[in-house]
């Protein structure tokens, strides 16, 4: 069995860049606090969950003051998002953790839901699967597990719209790899979500 490596995906929960489609219900700072929240949660969450490595993977760049705010864990690891759309920057962080030699768990921290034991449900299907996916019921997903490549499973998705989770299983089938399919769960990302909190 391959190492796992946790990624989680985060912007700084900053006032206007963090959870905007939530301003107009909580403010621009009260989503901010919220980002922040969910964000310190999903770190504690993969730390509980004891699978191996967790890099969290920012935008703005990890060298940002706002990063040294937060009350994160010193063994956490650190890299950037870098350019390019959600697909680019999961499709780089997902490449460089499989090329060397670890199986990936990609995830953010949209969803409060995702605690340890889905984690380590997910890495537990990454012994016998090539992916293992965890569906948003917004359409999206909350965590795609893989322990191989390929970009297809990244390039020309309608990011951020209620296909996402069906092309890439479409995608995963098209390249006949094994999935196992993980019970659905509630993202947070507008104001009619935060009744899911």
């Amino acid at each position: 069995m391959k190492p796992v490596r946790t990624v989680i995906f985060a912007k700084a929960p900053l006032p206007g860049l963090a959870k905007t489609r939530l301003i107009p219900a909580l403010g621009a700072q009260g989503a901010a606090d919220l980002a922040r929240r969910m964000l310190l949660r999903a770190v504690q969450e993969a730390y509980s969950a004891n699978l191996g490595p967790i890099e969290l993977c920012v935008t703005p760049a990890p060298t940002e003051p706002v990063w040294r705010t937060l009350p994160l864990p010193a063994a956490l690891q650190w890299t950037e998002q870098g350019q390019g759309d959600l697909g680019e920057r999961m499709a780089r962080a997902a490449q460089r953790v499989l090329d060397c030699g670890e199986a990936v768990l990609l995830t953010g921290t949209d969803c409060p839901g995702l605690k340890a034991a889905q984690l380590q449900q997910a890495a537990g299907a990454l012994r016998c699967c090539d992916a293992t996916l965890v569906p948003a019921f917004d359409g999206g997903y909350v965590l795609l597990g893989l322990k191989r490549f390929h970009r297809s499973l990244f390039e020309g998705i309608a990011w951020s719209t209620d296909s996402v989770a069906k092309e890439t299983v479409q995608r995963l089938k098209q390249l006949e790899w094994s999935v196992q399919h993980l019970p659905m769960l509630h993202d947070i990302d507008q104001p009619e979500d935060l009744k899911w909190l």
